[in-house]
């Protein structure tokens, strides 16, 4: 069968599961910096930037189940070991970061690598007429280059 229960044409869905598993790895380790910017933030800016990376992860878990969940309906199986998600992701890991600018300095580089595998897989997704797919990732790029002008704003 060349098709899948959608309809759509099995090895672009293979291909496009591929690409969904790397940004879900990607955002594994995106979301365990932001945990670690959560609790490790000190100085002035602490209770700004306490409450924003809270408001991050957590906008983070739930992309992470839906970029899972969109992998089983499309029929694949999700990455869910640590040692996939670090195989595969390409975002920069923050260890012991406390510092304001340095974290949002992070948060900036992993949005700006995220960015960069959704407009792949938003490619991928047109070429395999997956609107379902495409959709998702048109949301979350809309999303997330709004927070990346809002942090170089903070930056700046």
């Amino acid at each position: 069968m060349t098709k899948t229960m959608l309809g759509l044409d099995r090895k672009k869905v293979a291909e496009l599961n591929m690409s969904l598993n790397e940004l879900l790895a990607n955002f594994q380790i995106y979301y365990q910096n932001l945990r670690g910017l959560h609790w490790n933030i000190k100085g002035k800016s602490f209770f700004e930037l306490h409450a924003k990376f809270e408001e991050l992860y957590t906008d983070s878990q739930e992309k992470i189940d839906m970029i899972a969940e969109r992998i089983l309906t499309l029929e694949g199986t999700p990455l869910h070991t640590f040692s996939d998600y670090v195989e595969l992701a390409k975002v920069p890991v923050g260890k012991n970061i406390s510092d304001d600018i340095a974290s949002v300095d992070l948060i900036v580089k992993s949005l700006t690598r995220l960015l960069e595998i959704e407009r792949q897989i938003l490619i991928q997704s047109e070429e395999a007429v997956d609107e379902g797919t495409n959709a998702m990732m048109s949301d979350f790029i809309a999303e997330q280059e709004k927070t990346v002008w809002m942090m170089k704003a903070w930056l700046s």
